[in-house]
């Protein structure tokens, strides 16, 4: 099995639960920061800025993990 310079495993198992659980946090995460947003002050609709950006990198981590596949040994 191959390791990385942080010893994280890079089994595709690994890979595809690291997306997972990415996903999973986004899923939770992002409605709260909405929250926060609403209960504070609703003047400049914030999360707009980075709920959008953290999607796109949730959608780059699929790419990686499932559609553009490398040869992990």
């Amino acid at each position: 099995m191959k390791r990385n310079f942080n010893g994280a495993a890079t089994t595709p198992q690994n890979v595809k639960l690291g997306f997972k659980i990415h996903f999973l946090v986004f899923l939770l995460i992002a409605p709260a920061i909405w929250l926060i947003w609403y209960l504070t002050d609703t003047t400049y609709p914030w999360p707009l800025w980075s709920t959008p950006a953290w999607a796109l990198g949730i959608l780059f981590h699929y790419l990686g993990a499932f559609v553009f596949k490398k040869q992990r040994a």
